[in-house]
């Protein structure tokens, strides 16, 4: 009898660890993959405004004061930011109001996409 309890908890025990366990079945699909609208309305959601405070060109660098930046969890402040491409500073220049993306790499602040607003 007493074997009978403990063969039942093992079975129950096993039972509920198989449950938890993440599979490929019972992962969520990639839905947005199937709306690229809703993909172009999420990279939206990324643009943070700022204002150009200084570049340099010479070291792919802008220093942006900007507002929060929600994917970095980031408050409103002013720092350097590195340019992913150089060619992403062409035609920048301090005072300029901007819209642009932010991501973190390898502990590098970096612009992705930046463009100037009036």
């Amino acid at each position: 009898m007493k074997l009978n309890r403990i063969v039942f908890a093992l079975a129950v025990a096993g039972a509920s660890v198989a449950y938890a366990q993440p599979t490929q079945l019972t992962q969520p699909a990639d839905h947005a993959a199937h709306h690229p609208e809703a993909e172009a309305s999420a990279s939206q959601e990324l643009l943070s405004e700022g204002e150009v405070r200084k570049v340099n060109r010479e070291a792919g660098k802008v220093t942006l004061r900007h507002g929060p930046l929600v994917n970095l969890d980031m408050p409103a402040m002013t720092m350097v930011f590195t340019a992913a491409d150089p060619k992403l500073l062409d035609g920048l220049k301090e005072g300029d109001k901007v819209r642009f993306t932010a991501d973190r790499k390898e502990g590098t602040y970096l612009v992705t996409a930046i463009r100037v607003v009036q």
